[in-house]
């Protein structure tokens, strides 16, 4: 006998958050601190040709497209690729596809790739690959998880190699032929806290989705969202929505110290 699929989620735009997928994907503390710092640095750019390698979820990418950016999101996971889809259903200039095609290069404005490059065993080679498909002058944002000292047992359980020093960053940048901007330390004080929470939860487990492998574990950490749907419901209360705010201007003093758990670089391609 036949299963019927499992009916979409509802989307909901929250004013605070912004695109939620009820009871499937939502917008966990640490996606709050990153987009904060995120979204300003987009809204200076014109509409442009946009990539975001490893969209997960698609929320972020969704909101490029509401500001006229057309969008190319590049997912592996199936599952995410189906929460994208949802999320970015109603944008025609926005598709997902999982994996790159061969006249792409020099194509794109804007390359985008938030919590990725430390699922990569080569990572360098990654990157180089990606930064052929910029334009010239084209701009890269990247984010990845901070200091190899806070590796936990929630980096092993989201299919991990590493996390990234400040000179780990600079020097994966300028050997794919970028010129760094900025590099900022983000989340402090919030995401250290959603960092020692986050391995708590993951107490017990071997990787995220209930995977397998560390391949598999890469493929579901982007989607895996329990523990953050189990507290939305808080996140979303006065309380936690002024927690939230008030984190996200909190980090600011600190962005350009070592105390944060995730750096954010952008660089641009000479």
């Amino acid at each position: 006998m036949s299963t019927a699929a499992p009916a979409p989620s509802a989307l909901t735009v929250d004013r605070q958050y912004g695109a939620v997928l009820e009871g499937r994907w939502v917008p966990a503390p640490r996606f709050v601190l990153r987009r904060h710092r995120v979204l300003p640095l987009v809204d200076r750019l014109p509409a442009s040709r946009v990539i975001e390698v490893g969209c997960g979820s698609g929320a972020l990418l969704r909101e490029l497209a509401q500001r006229g950016h057309e969008c190319v999101g590049l997912e592996t996971s199936p599952d995410a690729v189906e929460v994208a889809g949802q999320m970015l259903a109603g944008f025609p200039k926005a598709r997902v596809l999982a994996k790159g095609e061969p006249d792409w290069e020099g194509t794109f404005d804007l390359l985008m790739a938030f919590e990725v490059l430390e699922h990569i065993e080569d990572d360098h080679a990654a990157l180089r690959e990606w930064v052929r498909w910029l334009k010239p002058g084209g701009k890269v944002i990247l984010s990845m998880p901070a200091h190899m000292a806070m590796w936990s047992q929630r980096d092993a359980w989201a299919g991990h190699y590493r996390r990234y020093g400040q000179e780990d960053m600079i020097n994966l940048a300028k050997a794919a032929g970028l010129k760094v901007e900025k590099l900022e330390c983000y989340g402090f004080p919030l995401s250290n806290l959603t960092h020692w929470l986050g391995n708590v939860s993951v107490r017990g487990q071997d990787y995220a989705g209930g995977g397998m492998s560390q391949e598999e574990a890469t493929a579901a950490s982007g989607t895996d969202r329990k523990t953050a749907i189990k507290y939305f419901s808080w996140q979303r209360s006065p309380i936690g929505r002024a927690i939230m705010s008030t984190a996200c201007q909190v980090q600011r003093p600190f962005l350009g110290t070592r105390l944060g758990d995730g750096y954010l670089l952008v660089a641009t391609k000479p």
